[in-house]
């Protein structure tokens, strides 16, 4: 009998691009003096932690690769181009050659058409990877040593409603999990967005200048907390009763369901999870924070 796959943990993962235009990497083109330490670092942490867990390949849900019917997953082994962020062009134009799972990208989606989701795999050699898969796994893996799973969000959120979006996500993250375990490979699951997502509307004259930093308004500031408050007490369930609220009142990224997805995959912990940092960028609220899946 072949061995049970696991998810061995999940993490929020955000994907501001100032962060890799910071860290100075080869494959970006700008360079930067320095900035935003504090999720920096928060993401040398997790490096840190997850270089003690054995595991096979990341799977990441984007809300940057945002589908108009259904959930598509990459089904092309290798993809490599230049990839430019359309807002920030001057911080982020990344060269990025990643390889993919794709067997288990099928299962996944093949589980979760089983379970009544529309699916697609997309199998375009020339698409372009959205800059927050590419962001998320950067910073998570910098060597790029492992494959990736891709699964794009759906508009759900505003075609119907976040209840709408959010039921489909809970079902997406159980035909993950399911589809992980038969696979018997050991994954890291990724939920690329930020928490509060209110923009400054004007950039400063030096992007990493950290006197500009800070959150977009207070009431953005106390939903975060709130929210990082029940994931170091493992209310998740309660996070995801207030899911709709704090994704309206906040203008969360949670909108594309990547959280939502993550929580579902990882059954709904009732464990604490372990903030690697918490730090504003543009005037958005990003947390690194990780759940390790009890052995």
């Amino acid at each position: 009998m072949p061995n049970k796959g696991k998810i061995v943990a999940g993490v929020l993962a955000p994907h501001p691009p100032h962060l890799v235009y910071a860290e100075n990497p080869p494959q970006n083109e700008p360079r930067a003096e320095c900035g935003w330490e504090n999720l920096r670092w928060a993401y040398e942490r997790l490096r840190k932690s997850l270089s003690h867990l054995d595991y096979d390949v990341l799977v990441v849900h984007s809300p940057h690769w945002r589908t108009q019917v259904g959930t598509h997953f990459l089904g092309v082994e290798k993809f490599s181009s230049l990839s430019v962020d359309p807002v920030f062009p001057n911080l982020f134009r990344y060269h990025y050659d990643l390889a993919v799972d794709v067997s288990l990208a099928q299962q996944i989606h093949d589980q979760a058409e089983k379970e009544g989701l529309t699916v697609k795999m997309m199998k375009n050699p020339h698409f372009r990877i959205d800059y927050g898969t590419i962001i998320s796994c950067h910073m998570t893996n910098p060597t790029w040593d492992k494959p990736i799973v891709g699964i794009s969000s759906n508009g759900a959120a505003r075609y119907f409603n976040m209840e709408v979006l959010q039921a489909e996500m809970l079902r997406l993250g159980e035909a993950t999990r399911k589809a992980i375990e038969d696979s018997g490979k050991k994954a890291v699951l990724l939920a690329s967005n930020s928490l509060s997502h209110r923009h400054f509307t004007v950039e400063g004259e030096v992007p990493e200048d950290m006197s500009r930093e800070h959150i977009s308004n207070h009431n953005q500031y106390l939903w975060d907390m709130k929210i990082i408050d029940l994931m170091k007490k493992g209310k998740t369930e309660e996070i995801l009763s207030i899911m709709s609220d704090f994704t309206e009142t906040a203008t969360a990224e949670t909108d594309g369901g990547s959280l939502s997805w993550l929580l579902s995959a990882l059954k709904i912990p009732k464990y604490p999870a372990e903030i690697h940092g918490y730090g504003s960028v543009i005037g958005t609220g990003n947390a690194v924070v990780e759940w390790r899946t009890p052995l």
